[in-house]
């Protein structure tokens, strides 16, 4: 069993940079695979980051050279999404997830253990 608390969503500007934490609890941490999602209103939910416990990574083409997931597997065990050159585009609900393996979180958007979201808008 997991729990996922995400923060630090909130409204910045074109060009802006946020932060956004997910706490996880839980035995799992320490070797699940944790991402991040996105769902915009009237769009498919989409996988943004995700990073293995070895620090393997992946990321949504779009998102590319503007955004790095990071986490940290002491005792904090907490994954973070840096985010900068925000884009409007980029304004969705940002969901923590975790699962086994990144093939299974690009396969479909269904499964693991999920967090309540935060919003994130970009507009100016």
């Amino acid at each position: 069993q997991a729990q996922l608390q995400e923060s630090g969503g909130g409204l910045v500007q074109p060009g802006g940079s946020l932060r956004l934490s997910c706490a996880v609890s839980g035995s799992i941490f320490s070797i699940a695979v944790m991402g991040w999602y996105r769902q915009a209103p009237g769009k498919q939910r989409e996988l943004v980051a995700a990073i293995t416990d070895d620090g393997d990574t992946h990321y949504l083409d779009s998102v590319k050279g503007r955004f790095t997931i990071s986490r940290d597997n002491n005792a904090e065990n907490t994954v973070y999404l840096q985010m900068n050159s925000l884009k409007p585009d980029d304004t969705a609900v940002y969901y923590c997830n975790t699962r086994l393996t990144i093939a299974a979180m690009i396969r479909s958007t269904a499964g693991g253990y999920w967090g309540q979201g935060t919003q994130v808008t970009v507009s100016s």
